[in-house]
């Protein structure tokens, strides 16, 4: 059950990236993932936010590659696209060094007037960026709001994302940060 669940949730990341569809994953799609999130905010790559954004999306390409024994200019399939994030960054000791910050980074990103909050608009932009579904968009908030309070902290969606990239527990609140599973 545990490596199944974490095996869907990377099988849905896998599908984030590849937004072409075309099977395979390589370094322009997981850039073209920031470029989405950074036009949603209206946000330059070449600013200091945005290029923190560029720079951790790269290191997780890089990191990813190296887990998986390639160059970083090589595709990577489904099968080694969920073997690489495992070995690197659920089981491996990238996830902190690495993933935590590109988290950080975007969670940051969707808290524009910097009050360490996120409304649902913010939100809701944050995951257009990653294809989400509309009416997902708003399961996924309402569950990781479990105070109903209307907005996320930073750190609600930092700690989100660990939950979705690295925990096989079926009933971590982090499960629902980009909607049902």
């Amino acid at each position: 059950m545990a490596i199944d669940l974490l095996n869907h949730k990377l099988d849905r990341a896998f599908d984030h990236i590849d937004a072409n569809g075309n099977g395979v994953v390589e370094r322009e799609d997981l850039l073209g993932l920031g470029a989405r999130i950074l036009v949603g905010f209206g946000e330059s790559p070449t600013s200091v936010t945005g290029a923190r954004l560029v720079e951790s999306f790269d290191r997780i390409w890089f990191t990813l590659s190296d887990a998986l024994e390639r160059d970083g200019d090589s595709g990577v399939a489904r099968p080694d696209f969920l073997k690489g994030m495992t070995a690197a960054f659920v089981t491996g000791e990238h996830y902190d060094p690495v993933f935590r910050p590109a988290t950080v980074a975007v969670a940051e990103l969707c808290d524009g007037d910097r009050d360490g909050e996120v409304a649902m608009g913010e939100f809701r932009t944050l995951l257009s960026a990653f294809g989400v579904a509309y009416d997902d968009v708003d399961q996924a908030f309402d569950r990781l709001d479990r105070e109903a309070r209307g907005l996320l902290t930073v750190e609600e969606l930092v700690l989100a994302a660990a939950d979705y990239y690295r925990s096989d527990d079926p009933n971590a609140t982090g499960n629902w940060l980009f909607g049902p599973l």
